[in-house]
């Protein structure tokens, strides 16, 4: 291409004027929305920042408040909690569960655990405490119900709690075996399970040999 053939200044402003004028809705419109992502996603932080918040005092507030309060208030605050789809409600509900256990109220303790659908993080702690809180009382059936079909240590040791309670020796060593399995060796609970299961007429694994 010759010098002369190169477009001159003003060809060149005309050419970019041309290109505005047919793209610059789109662009325009393409900075718009590119702002109101930025905007929106800055907004959803900070609203959700502002709920997590609220919902830690509310929940400090609820069990501050449990101390003397009477049961409907304290379900009434939990309840609350749970509106905002949020896990304090289920912390709340397991501080509730273990002051109840405290002042010797395990049936009270029971039912607020058993009304708990709790988050999945916490599910298995639910489970895990119901089903010892039934175990103590001599609700075996339950206990092994309420664990479901949970496959962690904690889960396996309680199951065969309410097995062996049960007079199902057999089951029981079977479940200590599992949660031994399930459970890091150098975990504090391994030598009382240990000992569970010599009772129910096992005999613990050697965490040093492959299973």
């Amino acid at each position: 291409m010759a010098i002369d053939d190169l477009p001159d200044e003003h060809e060149q402003s005309e050419r970019v004027r041309n290109w505005l004028k047919e793209n610059g809705a789109g662009l325009v419109g393409g900075v718009a929305l590119g702002l109101a992502v930025i905007f929106g996603w800055q907004w959803w932080q900070r609203d959700q920042a502002r709920q997590a918040t609220n919902a830690n005092l509310e929940y400090q507030a609820a069990v501050q408040g449990m101390a003397g309060a009477d049961d409907a208030a304290v379900r009434s605050a939990i309840a609350g909690l749970r509106e905002g789809d949020s896990a304090y409600a289920d912390l709340a509900a397991l501080r509730l569960a273990q002051m109840q256990v405290q002042a010797g109220e395990t049936e009270q303790a029971i039912a607020t655990l058993g009304e708990v659908n709790a988050d999945p993080a916490l599910q298995p702690l639910v489970q895990v405490r119901l089903a010892r809180l039934l175990v103590d009382a001599g609700r075996f059936d339950q206990a092994i119900e309420a664990l479901g079909d949970a496959r962690d240590s904690a889960s396996a040791e309680v199951r065969g709690d309410a097995l062996m309670a049960a007079g199902k020796r057999d089951e029981a060593r079977a479940a200590y075996l599992d949660a031994l399995t399930l459970m890091d060796v150098a975990a504090p609970q391994r030598r009382l399970v240990e000992l569970k299961l010599t009772d129910a007429g096992g005999t613990p694994p050697d965490p040093a040999q492959p299973t």
